[in-house]
């Protein structure tokens, strides 16, 4: 059985753009950690946190399908069509080999994806929500 946690701050809600200096600090309860740290609770449900949430989803959902179908298709293509993944392309080379090393290269691709996405999308949004709550980077 769980328990719903209550916070033992009231959490006011955050609108998109409402600044966090009004709910940045937990406070108000001196046996609860350390009373200059943010209020977690209050940040995770604004607006601006839920909108970089989806967006991260939205990116890193659809890329794992992609990826994982793209690892499915490779096993099930070297287990059941062993004569298309013996068929040699250069040398002593064939193509379960070269899918085999593109498994390598595609997961490359994604990270370097998601590096870009995340320096473009992502860092300039979790740097805005830490300047509203007034946290450094450390």
């Amino acid at each position: 059985m769980t328990r719903a946690l209550r916070s033992p701050v009231p959490i006011p809600s955050a609108g998109a753009g409402e600044d966090f200096a009004a709910f940045g600090r937990v406070g108000g309860d001196p046996g609860v950690g350390d009373p200059k740290a943010p209020n977690f609770v209050a940040i995770q449900q604004s607006e601006d946190f839920k909108q970089l949430r989806k967006r991260l989803r939205n990116f890193v959902f659809p890329m794992a399908a992609v990826f994982f179908c793209w690892y499915m298709t490779y096993v099930l293509v070297a287990a059941y069509e062993h004569s298309f993944m013996s068929r040699k392309v250069l040398g002593q080379i064939n193509i379960g080999m070269v899918f085999g090393l593109l498994q390598f290269v595609s997961t490359i691709m994604i990270m370097l994806l998601y590096r870009y996405f995340a320096k473009k999308v992502i860092d300039p949004r979790v740097e805005a929500i830490r300047a509203r709550v007034g946290v450094d980077k450390e």
